[in-house]
């Protein structure tokens, strides 16, 4: 049963933040407005070197903290949530990046939810925002493969062997953080989301997960540049056989651009004929449309973006493989980046997840 002492916040929400003056003040504005909950927001400045700390102090009641140096063997994040923990004092911690907007009265609703779940650790996929022409036309991609091959009706279920979190919105009891060591059991992980989630499931810990667009959504990426370093950083460790993958749905993708003009061409030779031709086509439309795009976007999606998607794949296990991952001025080296024996590649069933 949790005991809070007069004036102790309920939620403690953490946000690592490094050079992330484009997004920070929309998050921390959406935070800010939240009700129903007591909480406390701590914005971690990790050695940003633009205006990141200076947007948080500008927020009245946000306590910003240091990150300071970077330990051997982590990763920048694991370090940044490990100071914002230091700071916590809530008996639940809210895990959530810079990139992020939390709709209205969604802090509360997580909580509750949470509880109602029996939840030690709650986490939403957020609804992904794509402005960009790569980001229209990679985005739905990607979060329809993670879909496909990480059902979260499977990872909701306790007994199925799968689980999965997406670092954007991470939602645990303080308690249960603690027991499994929280960040500091993670720390040299690339993908700490899925490895956090995978250690409260061999805790015995209930991980609860779901696509979350009525609450939080988020723009990972603005531009080419930082969506081919975000997806090669992490690619190649939420797909098992990264080239298997990149040759099935470009081969898929290169079959239904041959067939569909033959559907096409086919009307007026019968419905099952124009039927039989525009069936690929289709079901590859309805596949990316799990992601959670607008009409238009999944259009451009299944035109433009399996190609690229194979390209990220390929590219992703080249440099994992070569041990030359960076992301945000840092490199990570291989042993780093797949964890070795804690490698989510060689664990298929537990890699992040999406709805």
């Amino acid at each position: 049963m949790e005991v809070a002492l007069p004036g102790t916040p309920q939620i403690s929400v953490i946000i690592p933040a490094r050079n992330e003056v484009a997004c920070l003040g929309q998050c921390l504005q959406s935070l800010a407005t939240q009700d129903s909950v007591e909480y406390e927001i701590t914005v971690v400045d990790d050695n940003s070197t633009d205006g990141t700390r200076e947007i948080a102090e500008s927020f009245p009641g946000v306590r910003v903290a240091s990150a300071g140096p970077l330990p051997a063997g982590w990763t920048g994040k694991n370090n940044a949530l490990v100071s914002g923990v230091r700071q916590a004092r809530g008996a639940w911690l809210l895990f959530t990046d810079a990139d992020t907007v939390h709709l209205p009265g969604s802090l509360a609703h997580a909580l509750a939810e949470a509880k109602s779940n029996q939840a030690d650790l709650l986490s939403y996929s957020p609804q992904q925002v794509a402005k960009s022409f790569w980001e229209r036309a990679v985005m739905p991609v990607v979060f329809a493969e993670l879909a496909a091959q990480y059902p979260p009706q499977k990872v909701r279920d306790q007994g199925s062997g799968v689980v999965a979190a997406n670092g954007q919105y991470i939602l645990v009891r303080r308690e249960a953080y603690e027991r499994v060591g929280g960040h500091a059991a993670v720390a040299s992980q690339i993908l700490e989301d899925v490895a956090l989630a995978r250690a409260f499931r061999a805790a015995g810990f209930r991980v609860h997960f779901r696509y979350g667009d009525d609450l939080v959504r988020a723009r990972m990426y603005r531009n080419w540049g930082e969506l081919r370093e975000g997806w090669t950083k992490n690619l190649a460790l939420l797909f098992p056989r990264p080239a298997w993958r990149a040759t099935w749905i470009t081969g898929w993708w290169a079959f239904s651009w041959i067939t569909f003009p033959l559907g096409l061409a086919s009307i007026i030779g019968g419905y099952w004929k124009t039927a039989f031709y525009s069936a690929s086509a289709i079901l590859l439309y309805q596949r990316i449309s799990r992601a959670h795009f607008s009409f238009v976007t999944t259009l451009l999606a299944c035109v433009v973006g399996p190609p690229v998607f194979a390209y990220l794949l390929i590219r992703s296990r080249h440099r994992h493989r070569k041990g030359e991952i960076s992301w945000k001025g840092r490199q990570y080296n291989a042993t780093m980046a797949t964890g070795e024996s804690n490698d989510p590649v060689s664990r298929p069933s537990e890699a992040r997840a999406e709805s």
